[in-house]
């Protein structure tokens, strides 16, 4: 365990783009070091994503080596195999044909399998799809770089229903996460009372589905707590590194 000031420190993983390529597999020679790394610190893991989904891209042995699992931006709470908490919410019929209508709307010519998911306590939009390649994510990625399109639905969903206490946050690299307000990664704060916070995520920007969370460590002002926001799972890679060099973690 790595301790800071005599208080031990939570190292809390955001997954796509943080610890893996968006919906891909955990490169495996950081996985071998992430495994070793989760041995001798205190490792979380919060997504967007569902269990299903974050299997894909984790192994079970570094996904059981977490010392709990929030999925679904804290719905739906894992701890050694079992699911310990679940949220119930459902997104309305209102909510899902206005975001139908800016899928219609949309330029962007590849659309295929689902593009509203229901999850635990969230709903993730996208444009591309559920069954999008990997080629036609990518695809997705260069609209997206040009016309920003993610953040301009989820502006004006909040504009929509800012009376009726939900929000969408820019998620991933493709998507768009619907929840009630305060259902998101910020609600795991309180599990964290008695240690240090090291978070990492790439989507802390004001609308991103990391930012929550971050300002929840920025308000309960502990200035032991860091938050890294990263560009890719290699920049997290290194940053580790360095901490272990400075002693931070082992």
């Amino acid at each position: 365990m790595s301790l800071l000031n005599d208080e031990p420190i939570a190292f809390v993983f955001d997954v796509d783009g943080t610890l893996t390529p968006s919906r891909s597999l955990i490169d495996p020679a950081f996985e071998s070091w992430l495994i070793d790394f989760c041995t001798h610190n205190d490792v979380y893991i919060v997504t967007g994503s569902d269990r299903p989904k974050t299997l894909e891209q984790l192994n079970i042995t570094l996904y059981d080596l977490a010392v709990q699992v929030y999925q679904c931006s804290g719905n739906s709470v894992w701890n050694n195999g079992i699911e310990i908490e679940c949220n119930d919410w459902t997104l309305s019929k209102e909510a899902r044909e206005f975001l139908n209508t800016k899928l219609e709307e949309s330029d962007f010519s590849i659309k295929t399998g689902i593009h509203i998911e229901d999850r635990p306590g969230m709903a993730n939009f996208s444009i591309v799809g559920r069954g999008a390649t990997v080629e036609d994510r990518a695809a997705y990625v260069e609209h997206e770089f040009v016309h920003k399109e993610r953040k301009l639905i989820a502006d004006a969903f909040n504009l929509k229903f800012k009376e009726s206490g939900i929000t969408a946050h820019v998620a991933g690299e493709t998507g768009i996460d619907i929840m009630p307000n305060g259902n998101n990664k910020g609600q795991i704060i309180h599990n964290f009372d008695e240690q240090t916070i090291y978070f990492f995520g790439d989507n802390m920007q004001e609308g991103g589905n990391d930012a929550p969370l971050k300002q929840a460590i920025i308000n309960r002002a502990n200035t032991s707590d860091r938050c890294f926001s990263v560009t890719d799972w290699e920049h997290t890679w290194n940053l580790l590194q360095e901490l272990s060099k400075q002693g931070l973690c082992y």
